[in-house]
């Protein structure tokens, strides 16, 4: 066959996107872009917002117009939280967020009898983690590594919880050979993703958590960069801070999810920490390590925010001094307690807010992005346009020099100006 994916949504997708297109290649199948003519198309789904369900839902239909006779599946987030409106979109496959192995052997199947099915198992009823091929197709320099699924923490405005289960965790030996074969193949940099992974190791009652991960991924990738991903902030303690700063290949850049610096929203959100215990993350990062780029997320207009509680989170941005930040006005999520709560806000309200956080977001991106001119870092080069050349330093600044051939390489950049959130620099 040949086929076309289509992933919407986080890391975590696209690790999964990238498993079964090594899945598909080894069965003998045949990838292409998914604008092109395929005689099936993937579409792996995203509902973490209803934006992300109207995008899942037009990534269908652009299937379904694009070769009317071609197989139609479709796995994720969205499908297992609503896979009877899935069906209704006249797509052939339907599945959910676990078994991805499966979902193949199911497209090859329907694909030959050309009857549909719907197949979405209970997700709280999942079994074990399951480990699936990390890396990709060739020409990649970055590889994503998921060690852990599902989360328990039920944020009042978050359907995660529901779409992808409990938490189930990647024995660290099996953590460990992928590390190994993914430096083997010649990947420069690891990111250690999952839903929630400072939730790793829970499951396994023993004690084991990110931090072990984490040192144990790190020595075993040798001079291979190790990068975190999105960060539970209660996970940064004294304890965690001092085993990971002495580790040399661990970038460092921290994403911490704030969503709201004002305790008030924080406590609607049903999040776990204060505007307090942030500050005391962010501390510590910056006790730890060299100007760390500390980056985060940011809810606005969340049902009941005045106008003071936005004032305070923009006060608390700027405490914070993030390097980069992604801002998301609210969006109500039909089955989470946000969507039912009182006094939401005006969507103009919403609108203009992101507006001034993004205003002051971008400040802050500059202000430290000036820090990192006459030093020179580490670049990993991922792409090359025109003569120049693209990548990320360890502290996920994107840099840019004049200059070609450097693809997956790492190689030292003296940071000599900064323009629209880019560093330029010259090669040493």
């Amino acid at each position: 066959m040949k086929v076309g994916i289509y992933t919407l949504g986080c890391k975590v997708n696209q690790f999964e996107t990238q498993a079964l297109e090594s899945e598909l290649v080894s069965r003998g199948h045949e990838l292409v872009p998914f604008d092109a003519p395929a005689d099936a198309y993937i579409v792996n789904t995203c509902t973490v917002t209803a934006s992300s369900d109207k995008k899942s839902r037009q990534a269908i239909r652009r299937a379904k117009r694009q070769n009317p006779d071609a197989f139609v599946a479709v796995c994720g987030c969205y499908s297992q939280i609503s896979p009877g409106a899935v069906r209704l979109l006249d797509a052939d496959l339907v599945t959910g967020t676990g078994d991805r192995c499966a979902f193949i052997k199911l497209l090859e199947e329907g694909f030959a009898s050309r009857l549909p099915l719907v197949h979405v198992p209970d997700v709280m009823r999942r079994g074990p983690f399951e480990a699936l091929p990390a890396g990709g197709l060739s020409g990649r320099t970055r590889a994503m590594l998921k060690v852990e699924d599902g989360c328990v923490n039920f944020c009042s405005y978050c359907i995660i919880p529901h779409a992808r289960g409990p938490v189930r965790s990647l024995p660290m030996d099996e953590a460990l050979r992928e590390t190994r074969r993914l430096r083997e193949e010649g990947y420069r940099e690891l990111v250690i993703t999952g839903i929630e992974i400072s939730s790793y190791g829970a499951d396994f009652h023993d004690g084991t958590g990110l931090a072990d991960l984490t040192g144990a991924v790190c020595r075993e990738a040798g001079d291979v960069r190790v990068r975190l991903g999105s960060l539970e902030p209660r996970t940064l303690t004294e304890e965690f801070c001092a085993r990971l700063a002495p580790l040399p290949n661990l970038c460092p850049q921290f994403h911490l999810s704030l969503q709201s610096g004002c305790d008030d929203t924080l406590r609607r959100m049903n999040r776990k920490y204060d505007t307090a215990r942030f500050s005391r993350s962010v501390e510590l990062l910056r006790a730890h390590f060299d100007d760390p780029a500390v980056t985060t997320d940011l809810i606005v207009g969340f049902p009941g925010e005045t106008e003071s509680e936005f004032e305070e989170t923009l006060a608390f941005i700027r405490k914070c001094a993030f390097s980069a930040m992604h801002i998301f006005p609210y969006s109500p999520r039909s089955g989470t307690p946000a969507a039912e709560m009182e006094n939401q806000v005006p969507r103009a309200v919403k609108e203009e807010r992101a507006r001034r956080a993004q205003a002051l977001a971008e400040t802050l991106r500059d202000g430290y992005l000036s820090r990192c001119l006459g030093r020179v870092y580490p670049v990993l080069f991922e792409s090359e346009a025109g003569g120049v050349s693209r990548g990320h330093a360890p502290n996920y600044a994107e840099v840019e020099v004049l200059s070609s051939g450097l693809h997956n390489r790492v190689l030292p950049v003296r940071m000599e100006s900064a323009e629209n959130g880019i560093l330029r620099g010259r090669l040493l």
